[in-house]
């Protein structure tokens, strides 16, 4: 019990700081190196093949799981979750550094385009605790105590998983409306 309270606030912890990071970065808060890397312009395709690729890790997962293949399962997810990680790595390091691309005014599609990015964004810094949690509470249900575990894990994927999934299908809709005004990419 006393360690899922240290779980629950490390949790807490790693979210706010990174939505905090996320914040200060988009403020262009923290000085920018004079010249950029030419690989900071190459991360939004990045970002968006791995969002793809979460995508599909996800859903092979959830076929897995519902076929009772609990090892293909927690690897599925594993791998899923080190590349949402690197995603983020990635993510942070291009706002930070790169200049924000604006989708036009004048387009048709801004209004779509605005409503997908703002559910994404609000859903993306949603999804990070419940992820995490999910995780913990998956890798835990093996343990002896397991089951109360496993219960947990089964209650929380129920909204972590759908949001998890929304957001990396968006992250991927986001990156193919806005890259054709990119100006470095």
């Amino acid at each position: 019990m006393m360690k899922d309270k240290l779980m629950f606030r490390l949790v807490t912890i790693v979210s706010v700081i990174v939505f905090m990071a996320v914040i200060v970065l988009n403020k262009k808060i923290l000085p920018v190196p004079e010249t950029i890397p030419a690989f900071v312009y190459k991360l939004p395709k990045l970002n968006a093949m791995l969002n793809g690729t979460c995508t599909l890790l996800l859903l092979l997962s959830l076929y897995m799981i519902k076929q009772q293949n609990i090892t293909v399962h927690k690897k599925l997810n594993s791998i899923t979750f080190c590349l949402s990680a690197v995603f983020l790595l990635s993510y942070i390091t291009y706002h930070w550094m790169a200049q924000e691309t604006t989708f036009p005014a004048e387009s048709p599609l801004r209004t779509t385009y605005l409503i997908i990015l703002v559910s994404h964004i609000i859903l993306a810094a949603m999804v990070l605790p419940l992820v995490l949690l999910s995780f913990y509470y998956g890798l835990k249900s093996r343990q002896p105590e397991g089951q109360k575990y496993t219960q947990k894990h089964r209650k929380l994927v129920r909204w972590s998983f759908p949001i998890w999934l929304y957001v990396t299908i968006t992250g991927v809709v986001v990156y193919l409306m806005i890259s054709p005004y990119y100006t470095n990419c």
